[in-house]
């Protein structure tokens, strides 16, 4: 049991470190290695609180970088796909997993040859794929990594990309939780422990996350979102 505890914790870490590196990585990482003991509907629900707090604490130490202005559409379009999505959970999170892993591989692809450097959206495609990002993160708990993709479309610098992913996030999350609780609160006892394992884990690392992303240049930063962006990918197709 402490083998597993200590496993879950360092899980915990990674997500957070990877999370304020990327503006995405705790749902993505420790939603299925929970998975491994508990249903994916009970795994989207405790990664959920945590996910929820370190996303908190980020969106506030790098609220001076968020670009208010894809808040408006790009966010409220996420929180409004977060809402939907939570709502069809139970009956489509197998087939989203899939349909988001084929994406996400698509457009970390495009990332690494720099296609998409070279797209401009306008207001209706990002409202569009705002939308589809907090779809997805409610229905298999894994909006950030669609969300970065839909972000590296725009000409963010590296703080202000992880800034305002996090504060849609935020959004996402204040949209989809309620939700979660709402229609899990009788396993929220069960789940207590990984939840408060997680919590100290990502807030944890979401901390130490934060010096590395202030000492990356903008091109690494590409690179390695679109790494990141394609990892994930093959993790939900293979997972």
């Amino acid at each position: 049991m402490i083998g597993i505890a200590l496993a879950w914790f360092a899980a915990s870490i990674l997500g957070g470190v990877t999370a304020s590196v990327a503006g995405f990585g705790i749902g993505s990482i420790l939603t299925p290695v929970l998975a491994t003991r508990y249903s994916v509907a009970d795994a989207i629900l405790a990664v959920s609180i945590p996910h929820a707090f370190a996303t908190a604490l980020r969106c506030w130490r790098l609220r001076h970088a968020i670009d208010r202005s894809l808040l408006k559409g790009f966010g409220v379009a996420s929180a409004a796909g977060g809402l939907t999505g939570a709502f069809l959970l139970l009956g489509f999170e197998a087939w989203a997993a899939v349909v988001l892993g084929v994406l996400l591989i698509a457009t970390g692809l495009t990332g690494l040859t720099g296609w998409n450097t070279r797209s401009h959206p306008g207001r209706t495609t990002s409202v569009i794929l705002g939308g589809l990002s907090g779809l997805f993160g409610g229905m298999a708990g894994n909006q950030g990594g669609l969300r970065a993709a839909a972000l590296t479309t725009y000409r963010l610098a590296p703080a202000e990309f992880v800034a305002t992913s996090t504060a849609v996030g935020l959004m996402v999350d204040a949209a989809r939780l309620p939700v979660y609780l709402a229609s899990g609160s009788g396993r929220i006892a069960e789940l207590a422990v990984p939840i408060a394992i997680a919590t100290v884990g990502v807030v944890m690392g979401t901390l130490f996350g934060e010096k590395l992303l202030l000492s990356l240049s903008p091109a690494r930063f590409r690179q390695i979102i679109s790494v990141l962006i394609t990892a994930l990918g093959f993790w939900l197709l293979l997972g």
